[in-house]
């Protein structure tokens, strides 16, 4: 199981790209598995992505600048 201990951090402080990153992969992987992704599907994951990000952005989990200027990582 992946380690998600980051998460317990302070609150205020918007997630680094890297903490996202991780987060991402481990949601990620889980939804691939229950919708049924094809392993190596790159439009879906980028997809994906953009939509965690957008409402990483809107819970306040990162600003809007890093919203606007992280580039996929995918």
């Amino acid at each position: 199981m992946t380690n998600l201990n980051f998460l317990e951090r302070d609150s205020k402080k918007p997630l680094t790209k890297k903490e996202a990153i991780k987060l991402f992969r481990y949601i990620y992987k889980i939804k691939a598995e229950r919708l049924g992704y094809r392993k190596g599907d790159e439009v879906a994951k980028r997809t994906e992505w953009n939509d965690y990000t957008d409402a990483l952005c809107k819970d306040g989990l990162i600003t809007s600048k890093q919203y606007e200027t992280w580039d996929q990582p995918f």
